[in-house]
């Protein structure tokens, strides 16, 4: 397989937060309405979709990954929409959304979230999402367990011990720009596996997405959270949660250790349902998105 896909040239980095676009012009784009929603002064581009019909059911709120977009999940649609209404918005200094160059961290990314719900007029959900997606679901659940039914989390971000010399490294890349795309290059490596058919030209894509998206916020939203989640810990909030809860990894996932991270996860969880996917990396969504939207769109529909 080939791994000749190189990131964008150095220029994209001068990029103001007021440039970056509102809707996808050269990356892929959703084939759902999009639409935006005002949180907490900030523009929120989302999807709302109900291919069943079932506007009135309890929806799935899905959160995508490290700054991401919400057409990470578009696979995920009509195995999940079968049933159920689907949210799906671009958090704030992310996809699509507004990116302020204001502090961010996951504390901003769950009040935005709720924000979301209450401007949809959601009073109770299910959520789902993968890496940062998957903790914030967790921390919701959390933080929030009587607006949320079940809890779906593959590869969640905060499957560690608390990690201060991650947290360091962030914090001093945050102020050499210059290093953005060499990281971002270094991390992708670790979102698929090698042999993955569809490898190269997703990271065609995502670098598409990012030329398109980065400026000041962008760059301040992607290492703030990350030193946010190096600093913190599931392991400690995992206990307190009672929601039927499904947690996913796969065994190819070692960057960080996230497979033993996830499995140790899975021991300090009431009521969870470990699946493992076996020879998948980090990207669920990507990889293996028909398996993935089933078997959660069979964990929400149990009694």
């Amino acid at each position: 397989m080939s791994t000749s896909v190189a990131p964008p040239p150095l220029v994209h980095l001068g990029r103001s937060a007021g440039a970056t676009p509102s809707r996808p012009r050269h990356a892929a784009s959703t084939r759902h309405e999009q639409r935006d929603v005002t949180v907490h002064g900030m523009r929120l581009r989302y999807i709302d979709v109900a291919p069943s019909g079932h506007e009135d059911d309890e929806p799935i709120l899905l959160i995508h990954g490290h700054s991401s977009r919400l057409e990470e999940y578009e696979a995920l649609i009509p195995h999940l929409g079968a049933r159920r209404r689907v949210l799906i918005p671009d958090l704030p200094g992310s996809g699509y959304s507004d990116k302020p160059d204001r502090a961010y961290d996951l504390a901003l990314f769950e009040d935005a979230l709720l924000g979301f719900l209450d401007a949809l007029g959601v009073q109770r959900a299910h959520l789902g999402g993968g890496s940062l997606g998957g903790n914030l679901v967790l921390r919701l659940g959390h933080r929030e367990p009587e607006r949320f039914d079940r809890l779906a989390a593959w590869a969640p971000a905060g499957s560690w011990d608390p990690m201060r010399r991650w947290a360091i490294f962030g914090r001093v890349m945050k102020r050499l720009p210059f290093m953005f795309w060499p990281c971002l290059w270094v991390q992708s490596r670790f979102w698929y596996r090698r042999d993955w058919e569809g490898r190269d030209a997703a990271l065609r894509e995502v670098w598409a997405y990012y030329r398109e998206v980065y400026g000041a916020g962008f760059h301040r939203m992607y290492w703030e959270i990350g030193v946010d989640q190096a600093e913190q810990s599931l392991f400690d909030r995992a206990p307190d949660i009672h929601h039927p809860t499904w947690l996913a990894y796969g065994d190819q996932d070692k960057a960080l250790d996230m497979d033993r991270g996830v499995q140790r996860l899975a021991t300090l969880l009431p009521r969870v349902k470990l699946r493992v996917f076996e020879g998948a990396r980090h990207s669920l969504a990507n990889e293996v998105p028909e398996e993935l939207g089933r078997e959660v769109d069979a964990f929400l529909a149990e009694p």
